[in-house]
This record gives structure tokens, C-alpha cells and sequence, in this order.
């Protein structure tokens, strides 16, 4: 990545929100996040339904960085995250709508085939924590 690249990237998490640390942090920070997630998740997600949305977000930020980056340049994210993806997607099942609610859905333009990240639960955890999400 280019010091151009690199700062377009800085520019669009500070104005997607994201902490200071991510946004120094970059790709790397999200993807090191996305990671952290799908460990939780698969061994039993400790967290709360607020925690769980907060992770997914950082997913959704992790998608909207790559796009900003030449297929070059996001080769090797691309690797490391189709394999996270792949792991997470064994631990979860999707739900009739998005966690967000459909609202938000149509609002962000969200939907189960490009952002399916917000339409799968975790298969284990605690029970007050999956009784949280709508139904499989």
C-alpha cells in the first residue's frame, strides 16, 4: 500500500468514526479484530447482543476498506479474511432478518448475500445471549 493509499484509508475510518487506534492501526487493526471475533464466537461468544453488533461493525468497516484498495494491494488481507470468514461461517446460521433490524438494513443497503455477516447468529453461547437474536 502507498502512503497515498494509506492515508485515503486513515481518512475514511476517521470519518467512518473509528477510534484513533484502529485508524492507526489500518487493515491490519480490523482484521486482528475480525480474528478476535471469530475465536470468540467459535469457542461459545462471551460477550453481550451490543458487544456482538459493535464486532460486526468491525467487519462491515474491514468490507469498506478493502473496497478502497486495487486487488494488488488487499491480496493479502483477502486470503487471511476468506479463511475467517470461512471459520465463522461454520459457528453461525442465518436469521430471518438483519441483527441491526430491517430498518437499518434498507437504510445502509445491507443485505444477507454482500453483508451476510449481519444476518447469521452464533450456534453456541450463552443462553441470554442467544435468545437475544431473531429467529433461524
Amino acid at each position: 500500500m502507498t502512503a497515498r493509499d494509506a492515508g485515503n484509508l486513515e481518512e475514511f475510518l476517521r470519518q467512518e468514526g473509528a477510534p484513533d487506534m484502529v485508524v492507526q492501526g489500518g487493515l491490519e487493526m480490523l482484521l486482528a479484530g475480525w480474528e478476535r471475533t471469530v475465536v470468540a464466537v467459535e469457542e461459545g461468544y462471551g460477550g453481550d447482543y451490543e458487544d456482538y453488533l459493535s464486532d460486526l461493525d468491525g467487519r462491515q468497516l474491514l468490507a469498506q476498506a478493502l473496497e478502497r484498495l486495487t486487488r494488488e494491494q488487499s491480496a493479502d488481507i483477502s486470503a487471511r479474511l476468506v479463511e475467517l470468514d470461512h471459520r465463522i461461517r461454520a459457528v453461525t446460521t442465518p436469521v430471518e432478518r438483519c441483527l441491526w433490524g430491517n430498518i437499518v438494513a434498507d437504510e445502509e443497503g445491507w443485505a444477507p448475500e454482500d453483508n451476510w455477516w449481519y444476518f447469521v447468529k452464533p450456534l453456541n453461547g450463552p443462553a441470554e445471549f442467544l435468545a437475544e437474536f431473531p429467529p433461524a
